[in-house]
């Protein structure tokens, strides 16, 4: 097993938890919440924040759309929260998995290892943990080109982002910080196109091809991206 697969295998996603029994009440709150945010989620990765009203996610759940403003005093709130719910799980995934990759290596990281912990941990939640997962990966894919989702992105990632940058500033000494930014910038492009599943590469391939594939997408990203750094240091070296 490769370093960075003997890495990357401490953050799969876990196997469902049994939660301890709570009492009726809270259970009901938090199952009426999961569904409320599972619906939002669903809709908004289709439509995005202005295409679906409170009302359009109270009819997905089945309710009455005054549960929703006893759980949220509007349209933003609710579309932040489920924004935020699936950030937190795999931004940590990735922190952890990069900082285990970097002290693996003695401070000494490759530009592909560096984006195997920062991609497969990823990728992996989209593999393994159902259809929830994938619709936030494409939820984050529409609103990543629009100035609400673009804030939410600098709010609830730029850690991590600029931990890989350390990384890979670490992996090619020699490269410009300029040029790094610009290949994380290519890098998170491809990633959003990925996570959009738009069905387009499996036309275009005769079906040779799917963009629900995200094993095929695993197995190849990271060394597709690391090329493309090495490529674009090697012709603008860091002055």
């Amino acid at each position: 097993m490769t370093l960075v697969g003997s890495v990357l295998k401490e953050y799969r996603v876990p196997p469902a938890q049994t939660s301890p029994r709570r009492s009726t009440k809270a259970e009901q709150r938090a199952e009426s919440m999961e569904q409320i945010l599972d619906a939002a989620e669903l809709l908004f990765s289709k439509h995005g924040l202005h295409g679906v009203t409170l009302k359009d996610v109270a009819k997905e759940v089945g309710v009455h759309h005054t549960l929703l403003n006893y759980y949220f005093e509007d349209k933003k709130k609710l579309f932040d929260a489920v924004f935020a719910r699936r950030a937190g799980v795999t931004i940590d995934r990735r922190m952890e998995a990069l900082n285990a990759y970097d002290a693996a290596t003695g401070g000494k990281p490759t530009v592909e290892g560096a984006l195997h912990a920062f991609l497969d941990t990823d990728l992996d939640l989209y593999i393994e943990g159902g259809e929830g997962w994938r619709n936030y990966g494409a939820l984050g894919a529409l609103v990543s080109n629009t100035p609400e989702g673009s804030m939410l992105m600098d709010e609830h990632f730029d850690p991590v982002v600029l931990r890989l940058v350390e990384i890979l500033e670490k992996a090619m000494p020699d490269c410009s910080r300029e040029d790094i930014f610009w290949g994380y910038h290519f890098v998170t492009g491809a990633l959003m196109l990925t996570l959009a599943r738009t069905g387009r590469i499996d036309r275009l391939s005769g079906g040779l091809c799917s963009s629900e594939d995200f094993e095929a997408i695993k197995l190849r990203i990271a060394t597709f991206m690391a090329a493309g750094f090495h490529a674009i240091c090697k012709s603008r070296p860091a002055v």
